[in-house]
């Protein structure tokens, strides 16, 4: 009897970023591996809060695909700054979760990806309701991270959160968490809970890194959410380059706009650019740029796998877990989170011979070798099929 799973995701492409492409690269591999897989996603609409143009008007969709079937439900997307909207939407998804598991057929095992909380809860809600084994897939510490990011306050509403998180962790059967400081956490309310790390290694096809021709001009690049947390443009404003160096700028998110009018010599603005194509551009640049304005507990940006895989070094400067791999593993700096003064210092004094000391071919062999998808993957398998 073949083996079968239903991955409930708020996110999945053609939707861009790391929550996807993580996703995505999970299906595939679960397929390989003899798995039927069935994908229950929103209809695409993510970053811009808009249902992308092919998908209009439709309830709900069903896709045929390599690895399984994709069901598409119906959302009231937004990316609204309100909270209630905001809230409205999440809760637009998880009614039609409700329905999907009134009305489907659903394999016994489901994987659920958290956060946002509202649709974790559901989903977990829904598969004790209905007897599933449940594996919850923890990619960042909601509400904790939205306090630490000033979206959130305590009172009420946190407190609520709070309780609708601990409900996932308690009825889980098993843990996946992104980082070790995420499955930490998760420890210390559920110490017998069975976990496994689940890093957002990427698994695409990579070519050997070409010798870059010697150039005094040093070219920093950032791909990516151009959102708050990770503050682009307010860093754009505060941080001087010397005259050899440029700063370039790929992505989508609230704060393209700001950037794209943004007038700064040698800061280069490029919108964003389907995946492949991207990194045929990242190929080109000196320095991978990872930035977040301030520290967030469990948070280990999925850029460290993609850039170091594609032999870029990368300047981190997000602190945490994050920022010992980087060093662990040689694959570039690591910065101190919000210590402007060493990063304009780094940016003062970066040259053809410091960045000579990592050497793209050196890096990716590094990166691919401390970041194996395929191990990964079959360390999971291992997991779910013992549950």
């Amino acid at each position: 009897m073949q083996k079968e799973i239903l991955l409930i995701t708020n996110y999945f492409p053609p939707e861009k970023g790391a929550a996807s492409n993580r996703m995505f690269s999970l299906a595939e591999g679960l397929a390989a591996a003899a798995y039927k897989v069935k994908v229950v996603c929103p209809l695409p609409n993510y970053p811009n809060g808009n249902v992308f143009k092919e998908y209009k008007g439709k309830t709900s969709v069903s896709e045929k695909t390599s690895f399984g079937e994709i069901t598409r439900l119906w959302i009231w997307p937004s990316n609204s700054a309100n909270k209630f909207i905001r809230l409205l939407s999440m809760l637009s998804f998880s009614f039609s979760l409700v329905l999907f598991f009134l009305f489907s057929k659903t394999p016994k095992k489901i994987f659920i990806q958290y956060s946002p909380v509202f649709v974790g809860f559901t989903a977990v809600f829904l598969g004790k309701l209905f007897s599933k084994k449940i594996i919850l897939n923890i990619s960042d510490l909601w509400p904790l991270a939205g306090l630490e990011m000033e979206i959130l306050n305590k009172g009420w509403y946190y407190s609520l959160l709070l309780k609708m998180e601990r409900f996932c962790y308690k009825h889980a059967d098993l843990i996946v968490g992104q980082s070790q400081e995420i499955l930490q956490y998760v420890s210390d309310f559920e110490k017998e809970k069975t976990t496994f790390l689940y890093r957002n290694i990427p698994n695409f096809k990579v070519s050997i890194p070409k010798e870059k021709l010697a150039s005094d001009e040093i070219k920093i690049v950032y791909a990516g959410l151009l959102g708050v947390a990770q503050g682009i443009f307010y860093l754009c404003q505060q941080i001087s380059l010397p005259k050899n160096v440029s700063l370039h700028i790929y992505g989508a998110g609230p704060e393209a706009e700001k950037i794209k009018l943004l007038q700064k010599k040698q800061v280069f603005f490029y919108g964003e650019l389907e995946r492949d194509s991207l990194h045929k551009e990242l190929y080109s640049y000196d320095i991978a740029f990872i930035p977040l304005l301030k520290r967030i507990y469990g948070s280990v940006p999925s850029k460290i796998f993609e850039y170091t895989r594609l032999g870029l070094p990368v300047l981190y400067f997000a602190g945490g877990e994050g920022g010992n791999l980087v060093l662990k593993e040689a694959l570039g700096w690591n910065i101190p989170v919000n210590d402007l003064s060493a990063l304009q210092q780094f940016i003062n004094t970066v040259s053809n011979e410091i960045i000579g000391g990592f050497p793209s071919k050196i890096v990716q062999e590094r990166s691919l070798l401390a970041f194996d998808f395929k191990k990964q993957l079959e360390g999971f398998i291992t997991s779910i099929e013992k549950i």
